[in-house]
């Protein structure tokens, strides 16, 4: 609701303005209480007559409005108005409350509503839902929270985005099943709804009609006829800002219940209430004024206003009787033409052409009536007016939609959108913001004409089909232009231009959107299809599209412009003409609709004979042009196809005659033969969009409407046509004639040589597409839908979406026949296997496929089917290659084998003619010549050419009539024919016939002249009529068309005379053609020698044809044997002989006497010098091709073996081997490759070598926790995430307690960071001189590609395996020879070797000189700390001092081993060098870090290592009470102290120092774990152990007992007061169980282990040793004996005790009560924080992300409508962290701080840099990585293992465990920027 409004209605009242009436002063309450009372007597005249007065002054229009007329009032009213409309709507509410509270009684009426229908109206971007199984119109969608409450389970159903806005349809019967309501529209509550009482809603009888006319005329006041057509949107918007109270107070209203809604619907149709307020008659001047506006809108709107005030419904007498009266439509007269001048900005008119079409339609006054007359005579009426007049403002059709569960109310609006509906698109056609609102209508216009009912009343009432109709007409009459096809000049026939807006922009959506869902509903269609007056008019407007678009040839240079217009045609004829045929089609389901065929077949051939008149068409096409929109052929293919299919009517009856047919066939046919030519690349010059033409045109979306109807109608023509005729046709369209000749050179005055081939392919595939495709002649619907499905699995394994997009279905989504319906599923597991997706990590996200079941490929594939449905060409090579794969893998065939021939399924009756084409002579000769061509090598002829005429014969052989009953009387053989080549027309009888001589035309040059001709030719007689380039065949040809004419045109003469002159020159260039002769051949060939030719000549081997039936007698009985179905040529031929010899015995012995007769060699032929030029060309192509694919074979192979060893994470490289840390003893030196300059050499001071590292921030350590709980992403209110059990989180609290009470910098020594914003180091493990490296960058500087990274933040990729990157890390120059002998152990003493680890330190560590070495060693540092947040190093609370930098030197080592430790899976069982092992890089991290730390030399007396290797003297305690102390060493970090040690130490390091700094710490960490341990028992164990340790304290290894140590432990803490106080809040931090020493021993061990696991891996890299694997439970000592802490001799029978691994540099008891007294003084004071401090969570779990829940719908709803922290809006892209669960706003600028938004901004603070977040609205995750983004893709997927981007299908999606896994993976293992490769910067704006 407004605000406005809602804060006035409990507030104080507002101060009044000052109005005249003094009665107004009173309270409004009262006043209204009082009129209430005056109304309810039964005299109440008084009483109206009191509140009209007070509704005229409170709502009088008078007011300044802020569009009035002049500008001064605008201004001078300032806040005025505001005012005031609010204080109208406060008396409004008050009165229909008739002195209650408003809300009192809002809840009033609510009680009486009879809630049916849910009928809730949502704008655009809505998320609701639809269910197909309860849906009846398919429009249906539900609100959410309906589709909850509702029971939907294993139902069709998806979420959509509401793209225009719509309503929920809960409840209402009409729409969808009443099983599909929710709980809440269940019941018809109607019944035990109380009657509503009288004077609940008696004011507001009264007031809202003063109220909505109040809103009229602002509604007019405001509205000024924009000027010079420019709508002043501005205005408009202004006037509808002040409107919002009002109509939010209406919409308020309409929410309040049916009661409410009834009184509206009475008020709003209420013929006489609008006649009193509005006529304008009365006296009152601004009423007038109004009225006049009112008149001047309609004027300018170019609609007439009748003037009758008198008398309602008399019609002006110049009218004829308008059949729309019924509707208040009076007649006008006035022509379309006239009213162009008024309407039409966009007409220039010198378009004479578009005037003289229209003036032809407008010669009915009922089309003009419909455009032109508009009168309202209710209020809803105007309202509806105003609301098109300000073009569609939401909250008016939000308004005008709520009303619609009223009954009353659905019907009178229904009427009034109809009978403004001409106005509406008229509005739409100008308005420039035409998007916005066709969105707007169709919200509107679905909402009533999905309901059957509804539209049938409107369609018998008020002529709602005329009207569509006729607005269609007019719509596209603005943008006709003249068209070019055939006869240019003449040509009478208009068309659409594809270029205008109108079409651009789809503007006439909308229109033909409702045009299609009122044609859904049968009644409404069986009107339209009876009306022959309409179907007219309908055909009139389809032939708008007939041959828009028309593509001329370029045939010189490229066209410079290429026109993108071709999508919008094939938009307008899938949308404007094939969606209404397909609804009208499926209401031609049945024998009884056979009428309705017979009407629009009727219809439509005459149109099609007009279209045919008009363009001038007589017999030929005009040459290079082609248009792909032939919406009548369509129309009339599909009606045909439906009618013999589904209407049993009978074919011929509905067919025109033979001259009709010819004409029909031409154009299709030329799209068929222009197809061939642009994929011959012919169309070259057009440009890319007539490749985009033609691969639309046979798209999946557009292919049944387009080229199925096509090829359905050329099939008809061909089995209705002489079949010679249409053959030659054929061969003639694609330009091919002169090819089929038998001379091996001849000359086509049509084609060029290089385009023959392909043409020649083209036409021979048409012809098997024409005869074997069966999908409207014969197909059942479910075998149409699997040949489709296997036809798509064939060419690529496919996903399920994308198999339901690629399976045409019928366009009219009303038509029943849903995708993913019942037989859809069956079908598809019928023929083929779901294929689960497989995960790599690293390897790309896959999907989960469906691909084709074997026995699909044996028996079921379909080339044919494919060739028709590819678009890309390298699909067909694609399926063919898969069916090789196929056949190999299965043994059935090895070589490269032949598309398989399939069985097609039987023709239905009425289409036997087509197999005709199979037995005339004309298609015998192609095949018999194209077979000799073959035999005989000429050029140009391809083994596809082969295939095809094997595939064209042996489809005659399947299909060849029974007429061999006489085949032993014609024996007599070839001597009689001498007028023809063959006998008969039989293809069984003419594959025997020996044909001897053939004269034929050759050029002079021809090898063929030389020849004698022998005396005796008999040849074809008809050779000496042919005077024309064409080969002697073709005379045929050409006789036969000069009959058919002669049949056909009345007068031949005229017929013929009709030759285009222009021909191009490009054909016919003079001088080249050299002269041709007569020459005769000598063949003595019949189809069958040719084909045993042809074996031999494919086997390679002589004789290789045995007839098989000699051997196996049963062959000829079971014919089908599978060792025929699948293989090469030669398999092929085998097939055809044997097909030929079952069909008849004669040619049984004819096969048998040819193969007896051992055939002599083919001779060869003479080759020219010329020829064998080229074909030894050929050769060296073809070899050199071959070369160059073993060549990319072998590169492939190659890089691949080196991507999967390079790239692969989680699996060792083998294959690198890097010689850093493990080389061989006899090495003396460290050798580098350098990748980029290729050199090997070691690396020196002045020529460093570095590792090619990626440093990167990370907060993964600080995400451990330490219980195994999962954490889930929360998705309701109660659940929320608290961060503070991770590691990062006890970390800081840690220091910051230390910070407290101890001296800062020896805090700082005390602890480790970098568990937040942590860097981590990684290496590809490749390395390069740096100066290399420096000319490396520069030249990526200049590189201007777009590169992922940024070059001036120093990011590059390893110029060796492509691996991202950011800096290098210099190799410290050393010789391994000397590791080798530090690593010799030394018999010192532990004290000896103590005393020389403190000279070491003592050491000052000069820098050394000034080198290159030491200047990258500084760089490299800069970029270390660089790389993360200053938040993340500075701790300390002196900004900028030292100690800072070297805690965070040494916590970077640390968090790089921490890490590794991770990697390994948090423990180190596995040993082994590990992968990690090879590519680390921390022996290089550890020089760099160890030079910059020993810098910082630490103070002798500050150094720790003299605290826990020595006593000291107690007097030094007493100095320093003054300052704060230093942290006692029992609160130290173990781990940390360790990495001091090491890092202060001179490198490289001798192993034996080493191992005596471990075994220093370990007596430090032990003695912690036995406090730790102390402080987490009880006091009675406390005082148990204390007793029994003290007994044994003198033993000989008493400090190898833990029972000792810790009795002393506990007894020198006893002195201090860490145990005391120990008040009932304690309890809950002991532990109640009671210690064994079995548990003791494992806490002890449980305590010390992180330090061993760490110092392990130190150790393996720094020394370079391996680690030992071993069994969890004995990890601790097998690392304790590696790492020295064991003695060598120690036994391990018996149970094994971590004590014993203790060596102590100074007596136990002495060293413990030191550093216990040091707590013990601290304890004095805090004993609460001394005890906390001491007890530390050393056992951290591996870091996870959140738990994310199963089902994505829950995510979804609780996640889309939550409102934003910072602004409580809805965020348009809502997004969640997956590492903590925040709620983020992706791209939100509510929530930029300083130019970050916000995911960006929680990347650096959650992940320092590194953000997952799942995108709510999307289910995609992406992730952040400091200034880059990738999109990662989706967790979830379908049932059919498919990610649903954007959630555009809607279908429920379920977690997909292993993705997610894969990403935790990347997240832990840093390896984000490594495996995701499209990275693209974000500029802080996610």
């Amino acid at each position: 609701m407004a605000a406005a409004a809602a804060a006035a209605v409990g507030g104080p009242q507002p101060p009044q303005p000052e109005l005249p009436a003094a009665g107004l002063a009173l309270d409004k309450a009262a006043t209204a209480a009082h009129l209430k009372a005056a109304l309810s007597r039964p005299d109440n005249r008084a009483g109206a007559e009191e509140l009209q007065a007070l509704l005229e002054r409170v709502l009088s229009a008078e007011r300044p409005l802020a569009v009035a007329a002049d500008g001064e009032e605008a201004a001078a009213g300032g806040g005025g108005p505001g005012a005031a409309e609010e204080e109208a709507l406060e008396w409004c509410k008050c009165l229909l409350a008739g002195g209650g509270g408003y809300e009192e009684f809002c809840a009033a009426v609510r009680a009486y509503d009879p809630a049916a229908l849910c009928g809730l109206v949502w704008t655009a971007n809505f998320v609701a839902y639809r269910c197909r199984t309860c849906g009846i119109s398919p429009c249906m969608s539900l609100c959410a929270e309906c589709f909850h409450q509702g029971d939907h389970t294993g139902h069709d159903f998806n979420m959509f985005r509401s793209q225009a806005g719509g309503a929920c349809d809960c409840g209402d019967s009409n729409v969808m099943r009443e099983s599909g309501f929710c709980r809440r529209h269940q019941i018809k509550s109607s019944s035990n709804i109380p009657c509503v009482p009288k004077d609940l809603l008696m004011m507001s009888e009264f007031v809202l009609p003063r109220f909505i006319f109040c809103l009229i005329q602002y509604l007019r006041e405001g509205y000024n006829e924009p000027a010079a057509d420019v709508p002043s949107e501005k205005d408009l918007s202004k006037v509808l800002q002040l409107l919002e109270p009002q109509i939010s107070f209406l919409e308020d209203l309409t929410k309040m219940g049916g009661a409410m809604r009834s009184v509206l619907t009475q008020v709003l149709t209420n013929q006489q209430n609008y006649k009193d307020l509005t006529s304008g008659l009365g006296e009152n001047t601004c009423a007038k004024k109004s009225h006049e506006k009112y008149l001047i809108a309609l004027k300018s709107s170019g609609l007439t206003y009748p003037e009758d005030k008198l008398v309602y419904g008399i019609q002006e007498p110049s009218a004829g009787t308008s059949t729309l009266a019924v509707q208040g439509f009076a007649g006008a007269t006035g022509t379309l033409g006239q009213l162009d001048s008024s309407d039409e900005e966009d007409q220039d008119g010198s378009q004479g052409l578009g005037k003289r079409k229209r003036v032809k339609l407008s010669s009915s006054t009922k089309d003009q009536s419909i455009m032109d007359v508009l009168k309202h005579k209710s209020f809803l009426e105007e309202l509806l007016f105003w609301t098109i007049k300000y073009e569609f403002p939401q909250k008016m059709v939000t308004f005008l939609l709520n009303m619609l569960p009223d009954q009353e109310y659905k019907v009178a609006f229904t009427k009034t959108f109809v009978q403004h509906y001409a106005f509406i698109m008229k509005t739409l056609k100008k308005s420039h913001e035409s998007d916005t609102m066709s969105n707007r209508i169709v919200h509107i216009s679905v909402q009533l004409f999905s309901n059957e009912e509804l539209a049938r009343q409107v369609t018998e009432e008020c002529q709602l089909l005329d009207i569509m109709v006729t607005v269609l007409l007019y719509m596209m009459e603005s943008c006709l232009i003249k068209s070019e096809l055939q006869d240019e000049e003449n040509s009478l026939h208009v068309v659409v231009n594809c270029g205008e807006a109108l079409l651009k922009n789809n503007t006439y959506w909308p229109l033909v959107s409702d045009f299609i869902n009122i044609l859904s509903h049968q009644s409404v269609a069986k009107k339209f299809l009876e009306d022959h007056g309409l179907l007219v008019t309908w055909m009139n407007f389809v032939s708008f599209f007939q041959g828009m678009n028309l593509n001329k040839r370029e045939l010189n240079e490229h066209v410079e412009f290429e026109s993108q217009t071709y999508y919008a045609a094939f938009a307008a004829e899938l949308e404007a003409c094939a969606q209404p045929m397909w609804g009208l089609l499926s209401h031609c389901k049945v024998r009884e609709t056979q009428e309705y065929t017979r009407n629009v077949v009727r219809y439509c051939l005459e149109a099609l004979q007009d279209w045919f008149d008009a363009i001038n068409f007589v017999d030929e096409p005009a040459p290079n042009q082609v248009t792909f929109h032939l919406p009548l052929h369509r129309y009339y293919a599909m009606f045909l196809s439906k009618a013999v299919k589904c209407q049993e009517l009978d074919l011929d009856s509905v067919l025109p005659d033979q001259e009709m047919l010819m004409k029909l066939m031409i154009h299709p046919l030329q799209i068929q033969a222009s197809l061939a030519e642009i994929h011959s690349n012919m169309w070259v010059r057009n440009g890319l969009q007539i490749k985009g033409q033609a691969m639309t045109y046979v798209q999946s979306h557009f292919c049944n409407s387009m080229i199925d109807p096509d090829i359905y109608l050329l099939q008809v023509c061909a089995s209705r046509l002489d079949p010679d005729y249409f053959i030659s046709s054929v061969f003639e369209r694609f330009k091919v004639v002169d090819l089929l000749t038998m001379a091996s050179q001849h000359q086509n005055t049509v084609l060029d040589a290089e385009h023959e081939r392909s043409m020649l392919e083209g036409a021979l595939t048409f012809l098997v597409i024409l005869l074997s495709l069966r999908l409207h002649l014969g197909m059942s619907d479910d075998e149409i839908l699997r040949a489709e499905m296997v036809a798509q699995l064939c060419m690529n394994d496919r996903t399920h979406s994308s198999l339901l997009d690629l399976i045409p279905e019928n366009p009219n989504p009303k038509s029943g026949i849903i995708p993913g319906s019942y037989s859809f599923e069956s079908v598809l597991s019928a023929v083929a296997d779901f294929k689960a997706p497989v995960f790599e990590p690293g390897g790309s996200m896959q999907q989960g496929m469906y691909t084709p079941k074997a026995e699909v490929w044996d028996q079921e594939f379909d080339p044919v089917m494919v060739i028709l449905r590819t678009v890309y060409r390298r699909d067909v090579q694609s399926a063919m290659d898969r069916y090789t794969a196929f056949l190999k893998q299965n043994g059935k065939f090895p070589g490269n084998p032949w598309p398989p021939y399939k069985k097609r399924t039987p023709l239905h009756p009425s289409y036997k003619g087509l197999m005709r084409l199979l037995h005339c002579k004309t298609l015998h000769i192609v095949l018999f010549t194209l077979l000799y061509k073959i035999l005989m090598d000429h050029q140009n002829l391809s083994e596809h050419v082969l295939c095809m005429v094997l595939y064209l014969i042996e489809l005659g052989l399947e299909n060849s009539a029974d007429e061999e009953s006489d085949e032993e009387a014609s024996v007599c053989g070839p001597e009689r024919c001498h007028d023809s080549w063959f006998p008969g027309s039989n293809l069984v009888a003419n594959m025997r016939h020996f044909i001897n001589y053939v004269r034929v035309r050759v050029p002079e040059t021809a090898p063929e002249v030389k020849r004698d001709s022998p005396a005796s030719t008999s040849s074809d007689s008809l050779g000496s009529l042919q005077n024309s380039g064409t080969a002697q065949v073709f005379s045929l040809v050409a006789e036969r068309r000069k009959k058919f004419q002669e049949i056909i045109n009345r007068s031949s003469n005229e017929a013929n005379q009709v030759v285009r002159p222009k021909t191009s020159s490009k054909w016919s260039a003079p001088g080249s053609a050299p002269q041709l002769t007569t020459a005769i051949l000598e063949i003595k060939e019949s189809i069958l020698s040719l084909l045993i030719k042809l074996h031999h000549k494919l086997s390679g081997k002589q004789n290789s044809y045995y007839p098989p039936w000699l051997d196996d007698i049963e062959i000829l009985i079971q014919p089908e044997i599978p060792k025929y179905s699948h293989g090469d040529g030669i398999t092929a031929v085998e097939r055809i002989l044997l097909k030929a010899a079952l069909q008849s015995r004669m040619n049984k012995r004819i096969i048998e006497e040819i193969c007896r007769k051992v055939t002599p060699p083919v001779p060869p032929r003479k080759v020219t010098a010329a020829e064998k030029k080229t074909l030894d060309k050929e050769e060296r192509r073809q070899k050199a091709r071959e070369r160059q694919q073993k060549l990319l074979a072998e590169f492939a192979s190659r890089q691949k073996s080196f991507m999967e060893t390079a790239m692969d994470v989680d699996s060792p490289e083998n294959d690198i081997p890097m010689e850093i840390t493990t080389a061989e003893p006899q090495v003396s030196e460290a050798v580098y490759d350098c990748v980029i300059c290729g050199q090997s050499g070691p690396s020196s001071e002045d020529r460093p070598t570095g590792l090619v590292v990626l440093l990167q921030a990370s907060s993964v350590l600080g995400q451990c926790r330490d219980n195994t709980e999962p954490k889930k992403l929360p998705i309701t209110e109660e659940e929320q995430i608290y961060p503070w059990d991770t590691c990062a989180a006890v970390h800081d609290v840690r220091l910051s307690l230390l910070q407290r009470y101890f001296k800062d910098s020896s805090c700082l020594l005390a602890v480790s960071i970098g568990w937040e914003g942590g860097v981590y180091v990684q290496t590809c493990g490749h390395t390069l001189h740096i100066d290399c490296h420096k000319s490396y960058m520069e030249s990526l500087r200049n590189d201007q590609v777009l590169q992922g990274f940024s070059v001036d933040k120093g990011e590059f990729t390893c110029p060796l395996c492509r691996q991202f990157a950011n800096s290098v890390l210099p190799c410290y120059p050393g010789s391994n020879m000397e590791n080798n002998l530090w690593q010799r152990p030394s018999n010192k003493s532990l004290q000896d070797l103590i005393k020389e680890v403190e000279e070491l330190q003592g050491r000052p560590g000069a820098f050394p000189s000034e080198t290159n070495l030491s200047k990258e060693m500084e760089s490299v540092m800069k970029d270390i700390k660089n790389t993360t947040q200053k938040k993340y190093r500075d701790y300390s609370k002196t900004p900028g001092s030292p100690d800072n930098d070297f805690l965070f030197m040494y916590s970077v080592a640390r968090t790089n081993l921490e890490l590794e430790l991770i990697h390994r899976g948090g423990n180190l069982c596995s040993g082994g060098a590990s992968t990690a092992g090879k590519r680390s890089c921390l022996n290089q991290l550890f020089h760099v870090l160890a030079l910059h730390m020993r810098l910082y030399s630490i103070d002798s007396e500050f150094n720790p290592w003299g605290k826990l290797t020595q006593l000291e003297e107690m007097n030094s305690q007493l100095g320093n009470e003054e300052q704060q102390p230093e942290v006692p060493i029992l609160y130290h970090d173990v781990t940390s102290l360790l990495l001091i040690q090491i890092l202060m130490m001179p490198q490289p390091l001798r192993k034996d120092h080493f191992t005596c700094i471990v075994k220093v710490l370990f007596a430090l960490l032990y003695t912690q774990a036995l406090v730790a341990l102390s402080v987490k028992c009880n006091e009675e164990d406390r005082s148990a152990w204390k007793h029994t340790g003290a007994l044994k304290k003198n033993t000989c290894d008493a400090e190898k007992s833990y029972k000792v140590l810790l009795s002393f432990v506990i007894s020198e803490l006893s002195k201090g007061k860490l145990y005391h106080e120990e008040g009932a809040q304690e309890c809950a931090m002991v532990s109640p169980i009671a210690w064994s020493s079995e548990s003791m021993e494992k806490y002890l061990q449980d305590f010390c282990l992180p330090f061993l696991r760490i110092t392990s891996l130190l150790q393996h890299h720094l020394f370079g040793e391996d680690l030992p694997s071993c069994q969890e439970e004995e990890e601790f000592s097998v690392l304790s004996s590696c790492l020295g802490l064991l003695p060598t001799f120690y036994q391990t029978e018996h149970p094994f005790i971590s004590a014993s691994c203790l060596d102590w540099p100074v007596p136990a008891f002495d060293i413990i009560a030191q550093w216990c007294s040091e707590i013990n003084s601290f304890t004095e004071r805090h004993a609460e924080q001394g005890k906390a401090l001491l007890i530390q969570e050393s056992r951290w779990k591996l870091p996870h992300l959140l738990q994310l829940p199963e089902n994505y719908n829950t995510i979804f709803q609780y996640y889309h409508r939550k409102t934003c922290s910072v602004c409580t809006k809805v965020p348009k892209d809502p997004a969640v962290c997956l590492v903590c669960g925040t709620f983020v706003c992706l791209k939100g600028l509510c929530c930029k701080q300083q130019s970050y938004c916000e995911c960006v901004l929680h990347s650096q603070n959650c992940g320092a840099g590194t953000g997952i977040f799942l995108l709510v609205n999307a289910s995609v995750i992406i992730i952040i990585r400091g200034h880059r983004f990738c999109l990662w893709g989706s967790v979830y997927l379908d049932a059919h293992g498919e990610e649903d981007r954007d959630l555009r299908r809607g279908k429920p999606l379920y977690i997909c465990k292993e993705r997610y896994k894969v990403l935790e993976q990347q997240w832990i293992s840093h390896t984000f920027d490594h495996i995701n490769k499209r990275w693209g910067p974000h500029y802080n704006g996610l």
